[in-house]
């Protein structure tokens, strides 16, 4: 990191602003203000560097190392300029620099966890109110502005009243669109997860978020503002869905990476009351409830795994049973001896779902488009418009059985064949030992 000051040409005196430069992956040399300098050097935001952005996926793809940390701060530059953008292409929109400040640390703190109450921790521990005003912001309405843009509601009927309490009105209803977006999934977010994933993974990305935030624009649309696509650019709004998609299938639920996901759990839950992390006022609570205590939340990462495989104990008394069969399921992760794939089908019930993003719904039906020739009136774009290879079916449920125990595979086999066989379900069994692909 370091530091550069800008002379801001001005009349009166001018006042120093200071940005610091991030030389990112992804997105080259970045520049973020003090403020999200200030909240990226908190022990709640750089938690994230030990919680890796794919989970398990590191053990089946060995380039994804990255974590969660990154991929916000990519996020919080990603929304800065899509604001930004937005309001030189728009003066009339009045979009303050205080808006800009405000996505761009909803952005940034999107992926804290436990919804916003890590972000609310955050700000209070760390005592970032007054530095909060000293920047501009308005509180208690800006906080609850940028928790509404990190949890937004979805109401583009313009039937529905506005209830959001961060104080920006409908004729704003475009901010809450950048983050994470509810009306169609098309958000910075994703932009960026995208692009990094891909990096990481060695999975082509084919779509181009910075040609998206260059042909932006927010149109009204039955009394709410929305950010709209050029008409030209509905086939690439496609193909970022289809990259959404092939991901999952590739990567995110590829077979081994659930397997590992699988073993993780089963070690947690054994470990669950052997892990004590101390929380707030002294106390001591176990995984499963430190999730409810934000300073117990602070100090888990993905390095409980190093815990239970490494047990540090000054007393000569032996492991807990249930922590040493924890260690025992992540020791056969680190083995590769890992739970078998024995089959998989389509079903009607809720297991691994592969979708746009939109559940069986065609994204694109609740995107807006403008044309160059008038680009202040939202239209929707029929598919039949755009090709008729798009796909008709949006979303599929599979059902994946695992055997824990290599040596019953083939019984396995034979009785989840037979079990389809009896509920109609059609089932291609893979017959192959779990390697890195």
């Amino acid at each position: 990191l370091r530091k550069v000051t800008f002379q801001q040409p001005s009349i009166i005196p001018p006042r120093p602003l200071c940005l610091t430069v991030f030389n990112d992956p992804i997105h080259g040399h970045i520049e973020l203000p003090p403020l999200l300098v200030k909240i990226i050097d908190t022990p709640q935001f750089q938690r994230l560097r030990n919680i890796k952005q794919l989970g398990g996926g590191y053990f089946v793809f060995p380039g994804a190392s990255h974590n969660r940390f990154e991929h916000s701060i990519g996020v919080g530059y990603l929304a800065g300029e899509l604001a930004k953008a937005l309001k030189v292409k728009q003066p009339e929109l009045n979009i303050s620099d205080r808006d800009v400040l405000c996505v761009q640390i909803a952005g940034l703190c999107h992926d804290l966890g436990n919804k916003t109450i890590m972000f609310d921790h955050l700000v209070k521990a760390n005592s970032l109110a007054q530095e909060m005003e000293r920047y501009g912001l308005i509180l208690p309405t800006d906080l609850t502005f940028i928790k509404e843009m990190i949890k937004p509601l979805k109401s583009d009927d313009a039937e529905v009243l506005w209830l959001r309490e961060g104080e920006r009105h409908e004729n704003k209803s475009f901010l809450y669109e950048i983050v994470s977006n509810k009306q169609n999934g098309i958000d910075v977010d994703k932009f960026d997860y995208f692009a990094r994933d891909c990096h990481h993974l060695g999975i082509r990305n084919n779509f181009d978020h910075q040609r998206f935030i260059m042909f932006a624009r927010v149109c009204d649309v039955n009394g709410r503002k929305h950010i709209c696509s050029r008409d030209k650019e509905v086939a690439n709004l496609y193909d970022m869905f289809h990259t959404r998609n092939s991901l999952h299938r590739r990567a995110y639920q590829h077979r081994v990476t659930k397997s590992v996901e699988i073993m993780i759990k089963d070690a947690l839950l054994k470990a669950d009351h052997h892990i004590l992390t101390k929380g707030s006022g002294g106390t001591t609570l176990c995984l499963s409830k430190a999730k409810t205590d934000m300073e117990a939340y602070t100090k888990l990462t993905d390095q409980v795994i190093e815990k239970i495989l490494h047990p540090c104990s000054s007393s000569n008394e032996p492991t807990p049973p249930p922590l040493e069969e924890a260690r025992e399921i992540l020791e056969r992760i680190m083995s590769r001896d890992l739970y078998q794939f024995v089959g998989e089908t389509k079903v009607c019930t809720d297991v691994v779902t592969l979708d746009y993003g939109m559940k069986n719904k065609d994204p694109i039906n609740t995107t807006y488009f403008y044309t160059k020739a008038n680009p202040t009136e939202a239209f929707k774009i029929p598919r039949e418009q755009v090709s008729k290879l798009l796909p008709v079916c949006f979303a599929e449920k599979i059902l994946r059985v695992y055997c824990k125990n290599s040596a019953s595979l083939r019984d396995a086999k034979f009785c989840f064949q037979s079990w389809c066989h009896e509920n109609d379900f059609v089932t291609e069994v893979t017959l192959y030992s779990v390697g890195w692909q």
